[in-house]
C-alpha cells in the first residue's frame, strides 16, 4: 500500500479539501474553506498545513463564535450541501466556538469545528490555559463541546485519523443527523507524522441520500387525508433543505390543504400561493393559527415541532386531532404520536400526492382559507403603512425593506422582537429570500450569518436586519466582510435595550425590568436614569462601513435606495419605537410566572398565565388514544 508521510494536519486538510457531496446528479465540492484565528494551540501544526495548501482558502474572522455562525448561514443557504471548517486555538478560542455550535446542531446545520487541545503527551502540563482536574489527565474545556456536537471526538495519536474522519463526514452529510462535529486536535499530535495510505487524499464523493417511505406509511397517511374535514400542512426547513418547495406547492395546489411556515420553513411557498397562510405558531397569522386550532389533522413536513409551532402545545384544540410527521429524522417522526413517514421530504410528498389524487378539501374550507389569507395581507398592508414617530414604527421599517429589497435578495436575522415580526409580516417570494436563525434565537448571529448568506450566493443583496442589544453583542464582523469585499447591506434599529425581552417582561408582570440601557440613578439604585448615550454611526464607521443615520421613514427609504450604488458593507442606523408592536395573533407561549408575588402586576399575570396553561395538551397520549 502506497502511503504519504506527512503530518495530522497535513493529512487533515488534505482529506477535506478533496470531500464531495453529490444529490440528485449534482455534485460539489462539500467545504468551502477554514475559518478561524491562529493562537498557540493551532498556529504551528494546523496553520502549517493551511500554509501549504493554498487552494484550500483560509479566512480570519474577528470572533470564534463569529466563525462558525458564518459558517453555519453558509451551510444553511446551501441547503447543507456545503459549509466551512472552524479553527481555533485551545483555551478561550476553542470555547468562543460552543455557542456557535450549540447553534449549528440546535438547527440541525452541518459545520465542521477543529479546536487546538491540550499536549496528548502530558509531559509539559499543565500548558498555557489548560483546565487542570483532580480527577482525570484525559480533560480539556473541549470536553464541554460534547452535549452541543453530534459527533465528538479527540485525536491522540495520528494513525486514529483516518478512521475519525470518516465518521465526521458520515455525520456531517446525514440529513437526519448532521450538525455540529468537533474533532479536539491536541497541539503536539497536529505537528506529528504518520505515514498516511495515499487513498485519504483522493477524491470522496459522499451521496446524500432520499430516502424513500415505507408504502405503508403512505398508504396509511393517503387514508388519513382523505377522511380529513380540516386538514393544515406545518412546513418546517426540512421541505427547503430536501429542495421540495415544488413539490409542496402542487401538493397543496390540488388538495387546497392551507400551509403554515415554521421560522426555518418560511418561503417553502412564495407567499402569495392561494394555501399559503404564513407564519403559524407564536409569531404566526390569524388565519394560519385558527386553521392549526381547528384541524382535525395537522401534517408537519421537515420540522421539529418546537414550542414556538405549536404554541407550547396550545396550538390545536380540536379534540380528534391526529398528526401525520414526514421527516427524515426518527426522533421528530414520532413526536404527537403522529404516524411516522420516516422520508426524505420531497419523496414522500410527490409520493403522497400520487396516493391522495383527486382528493380536495371542501369549498366551505376553500373559502375560509381565502378569507383568512386576504384579511392578513390587509393587515400587513396596514402595518406597512402605519407612519408613526419618530421614532418610527419597526413594522413600518420591515415593509420599507420588504418593498424596496428584489425577490431573490435575502433578509437576515436572528434574535429579538425582530424575528417574529418577520416572520409575520415579511413576503417571500423564493425559498433562499428569508434566513431566520430561531431554532437557537442567539444573539450575535446577524452579521456573522449574513456574511455567510452572501459568500453562499455573491449575486443576491444581503439585509441584516438587527437589533441594538444583538449588535452590541456582535459587531466586528463587520470589518471581516470588508476585509473579503463580500457587501452587506446593515439595518440596526435602536430601541434602547432589549425589545422583545422587555415587552415579556411587561407581559409577565415584571414592568420591563433589566431590559432597558438606562443609567443606574443613585436614588433608586436602579437602571432607571436616562438612556446610556451609545453612538452607534460611530461604531459601524470605526469598523469600516460606510454609515447613514435615518430618523425618518422618508430618510429610511432614502437610504435604502443609496445603499444599493455603495461598494462595501453599509449600515443605516434608526431609531424605533419599540412600545409600538406588532401584535400578536391567536397564539400565546408558556413563560411560567411566579405562583406568589408582592407586586400586583405579577399576581394579575400569574392568574392570567393559570387559566391559559389549561389549553395545553398532551399530544403523545391523547393521540394515541384513538
Amino acid at each position: 500500500m502506497s502511503t504519504r508521510r506527512v503530518t495530522m494536519a497535513q493529512a487533515l486538510v488534505g482529506f477535506l479539501k478533496n470531500q464531495y457531496v453529490e444529490r440528485d446528479g449534482q455534485e460539489q465540492a462539500f467545504f468551502a474553506g477554514a475559518w478561524g484565528i491562529f493562537g498557540h494551540g493551532n498556529v504551528a501544526g494546523l496553520g502549517q498545513a493551511l500554509l501549504q495548501n493554498p487552494d484550500f482558502r483560509y479566512y480570519l474572522c474577528r470572533n470564534e463564535q463569529a466563525a462558525v455562525h458564518i459558517a453555519t448561514a453558509f451551510a444553511k443557504a446551501k441547503n447543507r450541501l456545503s459549509t466551512f471548517a472552524c479553527i481555533s486555538s485551545i483555551g478561550p478560542g476553542a470555547t468562543n466556538m460552543i455557542t456557535g455550535a450549540a447553534t449549528a446542531t440546535i438547527n440541525r446545520i452541518p459545520v465542521l469545528l477543529l479546536p487546538g487541545d491540550i499536549f496528548a503527551r502530558r509531559n509539559v502540563a499543565p500548558v498555557l490555559q489548560q483546565l487542570e482536574s483532580e480527577h482525570s489527565q484525559d480533560i480539556s474545556v473541549n470536553d464541554a463541546f460534547k452535549p452541543v456536537s453530534r459527533y465528538w471526538d479527540r485525536i491522540n495519536r495520528p494513525d486514529q485519523l483516518p478512521c475519525c474522519l470518516v465518521e465526521a463526514m458520515r455525520v456531517l452529510t446525514s440529513p437526519a443527523q448532521t450538525g455540529a462535529v468537533t474533532l479536539a486536535l491536541p497541539q503536539d499530535v497536529q505537528s506529528e507524522a504518520w505515514d498516511y495510505p495515499v487513498e485519504m487524499f483522493e477524491k470522496r464523493v459522499w451521496p446524500i441520500a432520499r430516502p424513500e417511505p415505507e408504502r405503508a406509511m403512505i398508504a396509511r397517511a393517503a387514508e388519513m387525508i382523505r377522511a380529513a374535514k380540516q386538514p393544515v400542512i406545518i412546513a418546517g426547513g426540512g421541505v427547503i433543505y430536501s429542495d421540495a418547495v415544488a413539490a409542496l406547492a402542487q401538493f397543496a395546489s390540488r388538495t387546497g390543504i392551507p400551509v403554515g411556515e415554521t421560522q426555518a420553513g418560511k418561503g417553502s411557498l412564495p407567499f402569495d400561493h392561494p394555501q399559503n397562510l404564513g407564519a403559524i405558531g407564536v409569531t404566526g397569522t390569524p388565519g394560519a393559527n385558527i386553521a392549526a386550532r381547528e384541524a382535525n389533522l395537522v401534517i408537519a413536513i421537515g420540522t421539529r415541532l418546537s414550542d414556538f409551532t405549536t404554541a407550547s402545545k396550545t396550538a390545536f384544540q380540536n379534540p380528534d386531532v391526529r398528526f401525520i410527521n414526514i421527516n427524515a429524522n426518527e426522533t421528530d417522526a414520532y413526536k404527537h404520536a403522529g404516524l411516522p413517514v420516516i422520508a426524505d421530504a420531497r419523496t414522500a410528498i410527490e409520493q403522497l400526492d400520487a396516493a391522495v389524487s383527486g382528493y380536495r378539501v371542501n369549498e366551505e374550507y376553500t373559502h375560509r382559507i381565502s378569507q383568512w389569507k386576504q384579511r392578513w395581507e390587509e393587515e400587513t398592508d396596514r402595518l406597512f403603512g402605519l407612519r408613526h414617530g419618530p421614532p418610527v414604527s419597526q413594522g413600518e421599517i420591515i415593509g420599507a425593506v420588504n418593498r424596496y429589497s428584489r425577490p431573490e435578495d435575502v433578509v437576515v436575522c436572528a434574535a429579538g422582537s425582530l424575528p417574529g415580526d418577520l416572520h409575520k409580516l415579511w413576503r417571500t417570494c423564493q425559498p433562499k429570500g428569508y434566513h431566520l436563525e430561531y431554532g437557537y434565537s442567539c444573539m450575535g448571529y446577524e452579521i456573522a450569518g449574513g456574511l455567510g448568506v452572501k459568500m453562499a450566493d455573491p449575486s443576491r443583496e444581503v439585509y441584516v436586519m438587527v437589533g441594538d442589544g444583538s449588535f452590541l453583542m456582535m459587531s466586528s464582523e463587520i470589518t471581516t466582510s470588508i476585509q473579503e469585499r463580500y457587501k452587506l447591506n446593515i439595518i440596526l434599529l435602536d430601541n434602547h435595550g432589549f425589545s422583545s425581552i422587555g415587552g415579556l417582561s411587561q407581559a409577565v408582570g415584571s414592568k420591563g425590568f433589566g431590559t432597558n440601557y438606562r443609567l443606574r440613578r443613585d436614588e433608586t439604585g436602579q437602571l432607571d436614569g436616562e438612556y446610556v448615550p451609545v453612538d452607534f454611526a460611530a461604531i459601524c464607521q470605526g469598523l469600516g462601513a460606510c454609515t447613514v443615520r435615518a430618523r425618518t421613514h422618508e430618510e429610511f427609504v432614502s437610504t435604502l435606495q443609496n445603499m444599493r450604488h455603495h461598494d462595501r458593507t453599509s449600515v443605516v442606523v434608526v431609531e424605533v419605537d419599540k412600545e409600538m408592536r406588532v401584535p400578536g395573533y391567536e397564539s400565546w407561549w408558556d413563560v411560567p410566572i411566579s405562583e406568589v408575588s408582592e407586586i400586583e402586576s405579577i399576581r394579575q399575570a400569574r392568574a392570567e398565565y393559570e387559566r391559559a396553561v389549561k389549553k395545553e395538551r398532551r399530544h403523545e397520549v391523547t393521540a394515541s388514544e384513538k
